[in-house]
């Protein structure tokens, strides 16, 4: 796996969450004006969020893989900008954390999910798996192949910004978090973003960076460690 980008600890971020759990939502509004009034309080885990209605369950792959830029059995491929997510799962002391089923959903580049609860009218991408799954390894370290999301409206005056959602399950810990993109306009009325405090948006948000080594020119990397408290 020599082609993951370690995160050293200076790039640990110091913040906060609350006690993960599963969280699913019938409604995204709901799902999401839950969150939106609470003010994290911080003791150096990532901060934990919503699942948001759209986690695949009646539609979850059998065989997810790390690539979710085709679906299984099929030629087509995504739209959009390819992205590597990378980083590492760390514990409280700095320390990696092997193991752990790191999983992933998103929408796809036209900001649609390939959920059927999902009522956007943008279009589906029959090339685009929307879910990923995989298990760190013994450096704690993950790596997914996917599309940059793009952003949806939730209600006037209130768009979800481009985010990727993360749910990691360890010998001990669960937790739920999503990632965002740095610089993007539309993080400012992100109501589940703009909820936290700037030292929890700095965890929450990945490092872009543009591909090297042997990964494919014009992709994009995101860097993106998240500490738990135990793993």
């Amino acid at each position: 796996m020599t082609d993951h980008m370690a995160v050293t600890r200076r790039q640990l971020i110091h913040g906060s969450l609350a006690a993960g759990g599963f969280v699913f939502l019938g409604r995204l509004q709901a799902a999401l004006a839950a969150e939106e009034a609470h003010k994290w309080v911080f003791d150096g885990v990532t901060p934990s969020l919503t699942a948001g209605p759209f986690y695949p369950l009646s539609n979850k792959p059998l065989r997810p893989g790390t690539d979710l830029n085709s679906m299984q059995g099929g030629r087509e491929r995504a739209k959009g900008q390819l992205l590597y997510v990378m980083g590492q799962v760390l514990n409280i002391k700095g320390l990696p954390v092997k193991d752990v089923e790191v999983e992933i959903w998103q929408a796809n580049a036209a900001g649609r999910y390939s959920h059927p609860s999902d009522g956007n009218p943008a279009p589906l991408d029959p090339g685009f798996q929307g879910y990923g799954a995989t298990t760190t390894d013994g450096e704690g370290r993950y790596r997914f192949r996917t599309i940059k999301p793009g952003p949806y409206p939730v209600i006037p005056g209130w768009s979800r910004a481009p985010h990727i959602h993360f749910q990691l399950t360890g010998r001990i810990d669960r937790y739920i978090t999503q990632m965002w993109f740095p610089d993007q306009p539309l993080n400012g009325q992100d109501r589940l973003y703009t909820a936290l405090r700037p030292s929890a948006q700095k965890m929450v948000t990945c490092q872009l960076q543009e591909a090297t080594g042997n990964l494919e020119p014009g992709a994009s990397v995101a860097l993106f460690s998240m500490v738990v408290a135990n793993g």
